[in-house]
């Protein structure tokens, strides 16, 4: 999932950057900001309404916990924003029948769980990455639909984390669109 589109501050203000530019920034922003990362608004209502963070850690640790009280309606509604076709280039140099193979997996995943398949990929090297996928996929479409539901809900903290980790490594936040 890509980030909403953000709109810089009126009159080219500037906040700081890193973390202390999301501490700064205006509510609103922080909520759209959080919402790139997982777009449970609950979620990032929550997040945003806790600041300032004194560190990465506290962040993290704070949508975690944010994470872990998603009720199924906001569980549904972060994954009605994310998509199975985003990570489709995971290798350039992927063969045709390897990515025929992912879309078909992803294709019988929908249709089993009702939503996309969502990993988190952080730490796989990119050569790696269709491999990890692939195998996950068949794995998951194993599962009953409560268990593969806790499992996504991993996956989708695990992939807020990474994706908080790039929004406050940005070098500017106000100029984010």
């Amino acid at each position: 999932m890509g980030s909403p589109a953000i709109r810089a501050p009126q009159g080219g203000q500037r906040h700081p950057t890193g973390l202390a530019g999301f501490n700064a920034a205006a509510p609103g922003l922080a909520e759209e900001l959080l919402l790139g990362c997982c777009a449970s608004r609950r979620w990032a209502e929550r997040v945003a309404a806790h600041r300032p963070y004194p560190t990465l850690d506290a962040l993290l640790a704070a949508a975690d916990e944010a994470g872990y009280d998603l009720s199924a309606a906001d569980l549904d509604e972060a994954l009605a924003q994310e998509s199975s076709a985003a990570s489709a280039a995971l290798h350039p140099h992927a063969p045709a029948a390897a990515l025929t193979a992912l879309r078909a997996a992803r294709a019988a995943y929908e249709s089993r769980f009702g939503h996309a398949f969502v990993i988190s990929l952080d730490g796989v090297r990119p050569g790696e990455r269709l491999d990890q996928v692939l195998a996950a996929l068949r794995s998951r479409l194993g599962n009953e639909p409560d268990e593969e539901r806790a499992i996504t809900a991993d996956e989708l903290r695990r992939l807020a984390r990474t994706r908080l980790v790039h929004l406050v490594s940005r070098q500017n936040l106000s100029g984010m669109r």
